[in-house]
């Protein structure tokens, strides 16, 4: 069968959306006939009825509502591989971060590769949905937890965090020497879940003890004089992850692990 057009997809689409063919060639800038014949062409070529149309309504058949997620899922990989094809033109790597990210980490993974490609090579994006980034084409890599939803990416690690809780200044959790999940129970302030802020932000929860949190222990270097980061015990390290798209040739890509190790 003769490769379907992205013309034909986005015609499809348009009737999809609207279900009604006047209106989807309204949105299109074309006439509803050679809409209308597009559509029963794309269904000739397909072996499927896709609309069911009356004098009143269009619905979408079986068949049209699975190649209508089909028809969506293809344009926006289509959109993703430009995307990704100019972002490689123009040189610039963007690397998503979750905000507050311990600046070591970054900081040494940037300053490597700048060291050999220049200042200007790279751009950070900060996000809490750095996998999603990724895949839509925003970024071309990203730092990840290994707990993390993966699905269609390539991998590699790249350090490993200890777990470690923040504990404001004078907190009589704050002179341990090291605690367990239990212990940090006990007080109210304790939070499994962090709150959905920047490490800065999360920083000043604890310092003004409304919050005791864990995290990785690259954060310890943003700590100021008032939160203390005491190691946790019965916690497993969590692995940090760059994380690209599974099906990437950028060359960059592979210049940025080599900056990893």
């Amino acid at each position: 069968m003769k490769r379907i057009e992205v013309r034909e997809l986005e015609y499809f689409l348009a009737v999809a959306d609207t279900l009604h063919f006047a209106r989807a060639a309204e949105r299109l800038g074309i006439a509803p006939p050679p809409l209308s014949r597009a559509i029963a062409h794309l269904e000739r070529r397909l072996g499927a009825k896709l609309f069911e149309r009356t004098s009143r309504r269009v619905e979408l058949t079986p068949a049209g509502r699975v190649f209508e997620v089909e028809a969506r899922n293809a344009l926006r990989a289509l959109d993703q591989a430009v995307r990704r094809v100019r972002q490689a033109g123009q040189g610039v790597l963007r690397i998503a971060a979750p905000p507050g990210t311990g600046a070591g980490l970054l900081r040494e993974l940037v300053r490597r590769y700048v060291a050999r490609f220049g200042s200007d090579t790279v751009e950070l994006v900060f996000t809490r949905e750095q996998t999603t980034a990724v895949r839509d084409g925003r970024a071309d890599a990203a730092l990840v937890c290994s707990d993390e939803d993966l699905t269609g990416l390539d991998v590699q690690a790249i350090a490993t965090e200890q777990p470690v809780a923040l504990i404001p200044q004078g907190h009589p959790f704050a002179a341990r020497h090291a605690l367990t999940p239990r212990i940090l129970r006990q007080d109210p302030a304790y939070a499994a879940d962090l709150p959905p802020v920047g490490l800065d932000a999360l920083i000043d929860l604890v310092a003004t003890g409304q919050l005791l949190a864990v995290v990785g222990d690259s954060a310890v270097d943003r700590l100021g004089p008032y939160v203390t980061a005491v190691p946790m015990t019965g916690l497993p390290a969590r692995e940090v992850l760059l994380a690209w798209p599974a099906d990437s040739h950028d060359p960059r890509i592979a210049h940025l692990l080599g900056a990893t190790s």
